[in-house]
């Protein structure tokens, strides 16, 4: 079973609970191996809560994600909703799909360039039939994302918008049906930097005032270290470290937690460790540790001084909770003789 992390004001009860979640893609033909994109997913999001999901890219925290959403059908594991079993039926589908919501990362992307900004945020609510008053909803989720007055914006265009303004029209596309569940693919990566950090505040605001969960999928550390409440980093197909965003990213427990967070900017005083090498294809993850062919413990010899080596070789890590509440899945984690320098 998982250990439960209480981080900030949000409710005891997980609003999304994926237990062992796996998803693996079969062979392309013969004499190829099947691809394990998700192997294992023990992840758990509250309400009014922001979990980010971090990763290379390959790493399958999208995989992740869209099989959260009922996108991608899993080959294993399962997933709670709100209490309730994933969605079966053709009615309990359509509710989900109202009640858990997504955003991508190119705004430009998710807009119909024909449609103006109130048909388009208007959309869910046809495709749904909810029998409330189209305008002013549309109108107050515009303004609820900080697009006010909204009459200036309801017969606008996509491409009379700036990239901020389109981001913050997919997400009142989004808000505008009160989902539970908001996932923000890469929210703010095809944007400038001088609105990243409006957008991550507008997503603060929203999980705060609307008790929604958000699970934010990205590679940037750093946007994790400005929005997050936990942090979930993921390697493979697993998880391998998570916990509170502040205790996490002051002592990361697992090496490639360390390696992400030594480039991150806001991380001063930490020296730069470049990993080698690619990350494994999901057709041929590594025996053991599925990061050893990578790691700075197994490569500067502090693995073999550890004595973990023939551990790390053959014996796969599995998520254990410490003390501080981390999670995390390392042979040299566990070990009580484990140095200050990899911040035991």
């Amino acid at each position: 079973m998982r250990a439960c992390i209480s981080v900030g004001k949000v409710t005891d009860e997980p609003l999304l609970v994926c237990d062992d979640v796996r998803v693996v893609y079969p062979p392309r033909n013969r004499g190829a191996k099947a691809a394990h994109a998700v192997d294992g997913i023990d992840l758990d999001v509250r309400k009014g809560e922001i979990v980010a999901l971090v990763g290379e890219s390959g790493c399958g925290k999208t995989t992740l994600a869209r099989a959260i959403l009922g996108l991608q059908a899993m080959s294993s594991g399962s997933i709670v909703f709100d209490a309730k079993p994933f969605p079966t039926g053709t009615a309990d589908k359509k509710l989900f799909r109202r009640q858990a919501q997504i955003i991508f990362q190119d705004p430009t992307a998710s807009l119909n360039p024909r449609h103006t900004v109130y048909e388009i945020v208007a959309e869910g609510l046809r495709i749904h039939g909810l029998a409330v008053d189209e305008h002013d909803v549309v109108v107050r989720a515009l303004e609820r994302c900080g697009l006010h007055p909204a009459d200036q914006y309801l017969m606008k265009f996509p491409h009379e918008l700036s990239g901020g303004q389109r981001q913050r029209v997919v997400i009142a596309g989004a808000m505008v049906l009160e989902p539970k569940l908001l996932v923000a693919d890469e929210p703010v990566s095809s944007l400038d930097a001088s609105v990243r950090g409006e957008i991550l505040a507008l997503l603060q605001t929203l999980a705060r005032e609307q008790a929604m969960a958000v699970l934010v999928v990205t590679h940037d550390l750093g946007l994790a270290w400005n929005i997050a409440d936990r942090i979930a980093v993921m390697y493979l197909g697993r998880i391998v470290e998570m916990g509170a965003t502040e205790e996490l990213l002051a002592r990361p427990k697992h090496p490639y937690t360390r390696a992400l967070l030594s480039v991150v900017r806001e991380h001063r005083g930490m020296a730069k460790q470049i990993l080698v090498g690619e990350m494994p294809d999901p057709t041929a993850i590594p025996s053991g540790c599925r990061f050893r062919q990578r790691c700075p413990l197994v490569q500067s010899g502090e693995a073999e001084n550890l004595g973990i080596v023939p551990r790390c070789t053959s014996e796969d890590p599995v998520l254990l909770n410490h003390k501080d509440g981390v999670l995390v899945a390392c042979h040299a984690a566990e070990s009580s003789i484990t140095s200050a320098k990899f911040g035991g």
